[in-house]
C-alpha cells in the first residue's frame, strides 16, 4: 500500500500547525504591527521546514495579517490612520445591511436570542485583550451570519485579518470598546425592529471604534 497519502497529510498538519501558531503569536501581540517574520528564526522556532513557514506566511498574507515590505521581506501588517477608517466604513456598510436583514426576517426573535448569546462572551475587564478580541470579533461575526446573506459573511470574513491588524495597531486601552454595553444597544434596536435606530448604533459604534483605532501613529 503506498505511504503517499500519509506524507502528504503530515505536510499538511504541520503547515496547519505553523500557521496556527504564527497567527497566534500575531494576534496575542506577541509579534506586533511593523515586526519582521523571519522565515529562518519561525522554523528554528517552531522545528519545521522553512518550505512550511513560508507556506504558513503566504496564508497569513491573504488573510491581511502579514504584507510584504521593503525587498519583499514579510513583516506583521501595520495600518495607517486612512485605511482603518477607510476598513470600519465598509464594515459599517455590511453591518448596517445585516440588522436591516435580520429585523426583516420571520425569525428575528430567534436572531436576537443569539446575540444576546453573543453578548455574555463579551469578556469582561479582566479577561485578556486576545480574549477580548476574540469575543468582539465573535458578536460582528454571528450579526452577520444571522443577516441569512452567505456573500455578505465572506466580504465581512476577508476584512477580519485587517480588522485585528486595525484593533493591535492601537493598545490595550481601547478595549472599553469590546465591551458589552457597546453593543447590547444594537441588539435592543434589532429587538423592537427598530430599523433607522439600528443602522443608525452600528454607525456610531463603527464610527467610534475608527476614530479610536486610527489614533495610533501611522506606521513608518
Amino acid at each position: 500500500m503506498s505511504t503517499e497519502p500519509l506524507a502528504s497529510l503530515d505536510r499538511s498538519t504541520l503547515r496547519e500547525r505553523a500557521l496556527d501558531s504564527v497567527r497566534s503569536a500575531i494576534v496575542s501581540g506577541q509579534y506586533r504591527p511593523g515586526d519582521h517574520l523571519s522565515e529562518v528564526e519561525l522554523a528554528g522556532s517552531l522545528g519545521v521546514s522553512r518550505g512550511t513557514v513560508r507556506e504558513a506566511l503566504r496564508h497569513l498574507q491573504q488573510e491581511g495579517l502579514v504584507s510584504a515590505g521593503h525587498r519583499g521581506m514579510l513583516r506583521v501588517s501595520s495600518l495607517t490612520s486612512v485605511e482603518v477608517r477607510e476598513l470600519f466604513a465598509v464594515r459599517a456598510a455590511l453591518e448596517g445591511m445585516a440588522v436591516r436583514a435580520i429585523i426583516a426576517s420571520p425569525r428575528r426573535q430567534d436572531a436576537v436570542r443569539g446575540l444576546r448569546a453573543a453578548l455574555e462572551h463579551l469578556a469582561d475587564e479582566s479577561e485578556d485583550f486576545p480574549a477580548r478580541i476574540d469575543a468582539d470579533l465573535a458578536f460582528h461575526l454571528q450579526l452577520c451570519r444571522l443577516s441569512g446573506n452567505s456573500m455578505l459573511v465572506e466580504s465581512w470574513r476577508h476584512l477580519e485579518g485587517r480588522m485585528r491588524v486595525a484593533i493591535l495597531n492601537g493598545a490595550a486601552w481601547q478595549a472599553p470598546m469590546m465591551a458589552r454595553d457597546r453593543h447590547a444597544p444594537i441588539v435592543d434596536a434589532i429587538e423592537e425592529a427598530d430599523v433607522p435606530a439600528a443602522v443608525r448604533i452600528v454607525d456610531e459604534h463603527m464610527a467610534a471604534a475608527a476614530e479610536r483605532f486610527s489614533a495610533s501613529p501611522d506606521p513608518a
